[in-house]
């Protein structure tokens, strides 16, 4: 008898093969292969990815990361039939643990659901990072979850097992070791103490083994000025910074920490009697970097002139000091006599930091920091930073070295030289002369991959680790899940092959208990409790470096010009993708840079001057060549930017990373040139651009340039009139009416809310707004938001719930609307984070047919998926273009190789809130999510919420804390009171005089710069 029982697809894999899926999966997607489809393997815009391949594109299943969230994160497997007791249902569980990359560095909570890390967030009781957390923080959640890591080691490219890879590795580096065979470790900054010691314990058993570390965004040049480190920074004590080409709100170092520096000095108060006061920022670069772009004055230089324009500033600050100018070409740079003055006035409060990696012109900085006073203060040399390490001539010696023959064995400790290093095909020609190699890299990378061994490294979130960001200041890594594959720590690797226990959580342990924390078992219990540890906090010193300037500076004359007249090349880092070790990610292939607004790939910039010279425009594929290197990029033109100059990022172009990486961009590593011994990101000479006739969409979420003048939108003054009147550039509207001239928020057709218990709003200071856009990757983390992928994004069809809205001045006057749109060659910018501004008059609600959007009573404009057919009226209606319409099933099509249409990917989804289907309106829900969690927590202990326990992910994840939430009705709330403050001064609501009255206010937007002349 035929089974009459209903049947179940075993899986999604199952059910992809059946005849029956394959003949109608064209009518849920157009685009879809149809029965007529040979096998059903059309591909996917020529890219080569086959349909039926979607959901198997990463080749693995839930049963690996359900089994490792099953299990506790500790050591022991626990079946799931025994509940684990720190497992509860619905209940989030939080492990303070610290993230590392590189020398990327934060202290951090991580929040798991049933065993699965979901979402990541800054500790704050760190005194380092401050709860401050990048975008690439937020997103390396979803890096656990990438299916192209290795699950397990290899030998030879072939699949093995770790009992043989371990006898086969030592047993040849045994042997390498006993004919004296020089042995390498090659990695990125360690910023582990207790990695260190693992290495120097495999050293001890391996005498010839030499530790190389560099970095592909490096700092040597700056530790090469300061004996072999790098002084603490603290912007939170300038009143005047100076920035010579270091983007230190974006990428230089410590962003976020920096960051959070910068913030407390940029907050201007409109109270009465309150002092109206801010620090001054000049930026002296070549792009428009996210730190150039928040500065008070900025200038741009040539990369052929910075070390001149080093020497320059120097000589204008000794000549109001009385110290001794140096030779030095003179160079042209506005602002700069005005900076020195400043520099000069608030002497003993004055900063300047520089980018370059040249180690002559960080001396010629040194010394002027010297001169103003900021050693001590601003800079303290007892407290060296540990971000950036490496040695960029040991690397460069390290390669030729393999070159020739003469190293005996490399492990690559998680470092993917070949890719990100300038030198990189020299190392590939290199390595099959090396008779004995390895990688821990977690993938089969460009390095790895040409490596005979590869013994996968475990991410963060699944290993036991520590960090010592600064001297004396410490914290923990410890697991969050057990490891979803068969990888093991790099650690417990190298303790192994040194013929040590293999157990690295008990060796950390040890380590802090008798090296670090000096204490017992209570006292790791509460460092791992709390996840930092920071015994020294008052450490200062005034000592700076000692530095002949008059070397330097003539050094600098030698490998700097004045009179360059040809195309330079400026190679930098993207806020998002960075140096590309997260290229997989695709979170950060679609984050929006701050500045350009585009994704997907990287491009040539360059200025609108340098675009008519070269009678190019926008998207115009071009040849980019030098030193024997050639890419082919479209162009972006780019307002503030240096003339004669093109801009690459690196981070893409990589070949072996992922399906979301790979052949994405172009790899502009080899660009980079050296002077004075380290890697600059500059290439002055023999550089062309060829057109090749041919265009190229880029991908960019915002294409206007300028407010075309509307005050609605953007309202700015300078400190000088702000100090005089608090309401200076406010702009108020009035209209006219049969009783006279009234302003227009106190005419409405509305009834208006009553809001009797509480009432939710947000409050946005565009004074501390850099653009960072970690709040994005965080609101999509938190809230499920999909990637569509960079021809949707081109098609306007970005999901981001939140954006950052980029605005740039422009040369027209305001009276004169011809020509607003184009910005200024050298523009002022305003960041504006721009969402749901859940209106209390909100023009979505009285459109919908059904009654899917609606407002709530505590203020939120509300969203029922479930009740939405797709009308789009709302998003019609919208003032703020901030609704977002799910085209597709974005978390489901495999036209999109991303995060929520396999299996595995799946497991970074936040249960408490809807993953949407096609055809639904969707926007920011003010993480309504996160408030029923905190009332309901305050309602079980009989309470109300406490102000600041309820943070909505954006708010929670600003570095600058520019995003203030909380509950209007309270009236000793922090929102409450900055707008008792703010509400005759800064505060205002985008597009005031349609009257929709939103929740958000902004604060008006003050730069410190002398008032204008009338």
């Amino acid at each position: 008898m035929e089974n009459s029982n209903k049947r179940y697809w075993k899986g999604i894999e199952e059910l992809t093969n059946e005849p029956s899926f394959v003949k109608n999966i064209h009518n849920e997607f157009g685009n879809m292969p149809s029965e007529n489809d040979a096998k059903g393997e059309a591909l996917v815009d020529g890219s080569g990815t086959h349909r039926r391949d979607f959901l198997k594109m990463l080749g693995f299943g839930v049963a690996a990361v359900s089994l490792a969230a099953c299990e506790a994160p500790v050591k022991n497997t626990i079946p799931y039939l025994n509940k684990p007791e720190d497992v509860e249902p619905t209940i989030a569980n939080w492990y303070a643990s610290t993230y590392t990359d590189g020398g990327d560095y934060a202290s951090i909570l991580v929040k798991t659901r049933e065993g699965r890390p979901i979402k990541i967030e800054g500790n704050t009781l760190s005194s380092v990072s401050k709860g401050a957390l990048s975008g690439r923080a937020h997103a390396s959640v979803l890096s656990l979850y990438d299916n192209e890591k290795l699950k397990g080691p290899q030998i030879g490219g072939k699949a093995s097992d770790w009992k043989q890879l371990d006898a086969e590795f030592t047993a040849k580096l045994a042997a390498v070791a006993a004919k004296g065979g020089q042995i390498r470790i090659v990695s990125n900054t360690i910023l582990s103490p207790t990695t260190k010691k693992v290495i120097a314990d495999f050293a001890a058993k391996y005498p010839t083994t030499q530790h190389i570390s560099y970095d592909a965004n490096p700092a040597y040049g700056l530790s090469a000025a300061h004996g072999g480190i790098i002084p603490s920074i603290d912007f939170s004590k300038a009143k005047t910074i100076v920035s010579v080409g270091a983007d230190f709100l974006g990428t230089w170092i410590a962003p976020s920490e920096f960051s959070s520096q910068w913030a407390v000095t940029r907050r201007v108060s409109s109270e009465k009697g309150g002092k109206k006061d801010m620090s001054r920022h000049y930026q002296f670069e070549t792009i428009m970097s996210t730190t150039g772009a928040n500065a008070d004055y900025r200038a741009t230089y040539k990369p052929s002139q910075e070390g001149l324009v080093a020497v320059a500033l120097y000589n204008a600050v000794a000549k109001l000091t009385g110290a001794a100018g140096i030779a030095g070409a003179a160079v042209k740079v506005d602002h700069l006599d005005k900076a020195a003055k400043d520099l000069v006035a608030s002497k003993g409060a004055s900063i300047i930091v520089a980018g370059s990696n040249d180690p002559e012109v960080q001396k010629i900085v040194a010394a002027t920091n010297a001169l103003v006073g900021a050693y001590g203060s601003t800079l303290n040399t007892a407290i060296p930073l540990n971000y950036r390490q490496g040695n960029d001539m040991a690397m460069a010696n390290f390669i030729k070295e393999a070159g020739a023959g003469k190293i005996g064995a490399v492990i690559f400790y998680n470092a993917n030289p070949v890719y990100n290093h300038p030198m990189g095909a020299a190392l590939a020609t290199a390595l099959p002369k090396v008779e004995l190699s390895l990688a821990t890299n977690e993938r089969a990378d460009e390095t790895a991959s040409l490596c005979q061994f590869i013994a996968p490294d475990s991410h963060f979130l699944e290993s036991w680790n520590d960090a010592e960001p600064k001297a004396g200041f410490y914290s923990l890594t410890q697991p969050t899940i057990s490891t979803i594959f068969k990888t093991r720590q790099a650690q417990a690797s190298f303790l192994t092959w040194a013929g040590l226990s293999g157990d690295f959580a008990a060796y950390l342990e040890s380590n802090w208990e008798n090296n670090i924390l000096k204490g017992g078992k209570v006292a790791w219990n509460n460092a791992l409790h709390n996840g930092v540890f920071e015994p020294n906090t008052g450490s200062v010193s005034a000592s700076s470096p000692s530095v002949d300037v008059n070397a330097a500076a003539s050094a600098i004359a030698k490998a700097y010009s004045a009179s360059s007249t040809g195309l330079e090349i400026s190679v930098y880092e993207k806020v998002g993708l960075g140096t590309g070790s997260q290229a997989n990610n695709p979170w950060l292939q679609e984050f929006p840079e701050p500045v350009s607004k585009a994704c997907w790939d990287n491009y040539a910039a360059i200025s609108q001057p340098t675009a008519t010279e070269l009678k190019l425009k926008q998207g115009d594929l071009v040849k980019v060549s030098a030193k024997g290197y050639e890419v082919t990029l479209p162009i972006l033109v780019q307002p503030g930017q240096a003339q004669g100059t093109i801009a690459i990022a690196i981070g893409y172009g990589r070949t072996k990373a992922g399906k979301s990486a790979d052949g994405v961009g172009v790899n502009a590593y080899p660009f980079i040139s050296e002077i004075n011994g380290a890697c600059v990101g500059t290439c002055t000479q023999g550089v062309s651009v060829t057109a090749t006739g041919e265009t190229k969409d880029i991908a960019q979420t915002q294409t206007h340039q300028t407010v075309m003048a509307r005050q609605a939108v953007v309202q700015e003054t300078v400190l000088a009139e702000f100090a005089k009147n608090p309401l200076a550039g406010s702009y108020k509207p009035r209209v006219k009416t049969s009783e006279g001239e009234k302003d227009a928020t106190d005419l409405s057709l509305w009834n208006g809310h009553e809001y009797n218990n509480h009432a939710w709003g947000m409050v946005i200071d565009l004074n501390t707004c850099t653009g960072c856009s970690a709040c994005v990757i965080s609101c999509n983390a938190e809230n499920n938001v999909p990637v569509v992928g960079r021809q949707e994004v081109i098609n306007r069809r970005e999901m981001h719930w939140m954006r950052i809205d980029r605005y740039y001045s422009s040369d027209a006057e305001v009276e004169d609307l011809q020509g607003l749109e184009i910005a200024s060659d050298n523009p002022e910018v305003v960041f504006q984070p721009m969402l749901c501004q859940h209106c209390n008059n909100a023009p979505c609600e009285t459109v919908c047919p059904v009654l899917a959007t609606t407002h709530s009573t505590e203020g939120l404009n509300q969203m029922t998926y479930n009740r939405c057919i797709g009308t789009r009226y709302c998003a019609n209606n919208c003032p703020y273009k901030v609704r977002r319409f799910n085209w597709f099933r974005y978390f489901q099509t495999d036209d999109f190789d991303f995060h929520f249409n396999n299996d595995l990917g799946r497991m970074v989804i936040n249960p408490d809130v809807t993953v949407r289907s096609r055809g639904v309106m969707e926007k920011c829900s003010m993480c309504v999510q996160r408030i029923q969690e905190g009332k309901l927590t305050a309602k079980k202990e009989s309470r109300r919420p406490v102000d600041g326990e309820i943070q909505v992910a954006c708010a929670q994840s600003c570095p600058t804390n520019a995003i203030t939430f909380g509950d209007m009705n309270d009236p000793k709330s922090a929102i409450s009171q900055l707008l008792l403050v703010e509400q005759e001064g800064r505060a205002y609501h985008v597009i005031e005089e349609i009257n929709v009255k939103p929740n958000i206010s902004y604060l008006k937007k003050v730069r410190n710069k002398d008032a204008k002349k009338a």
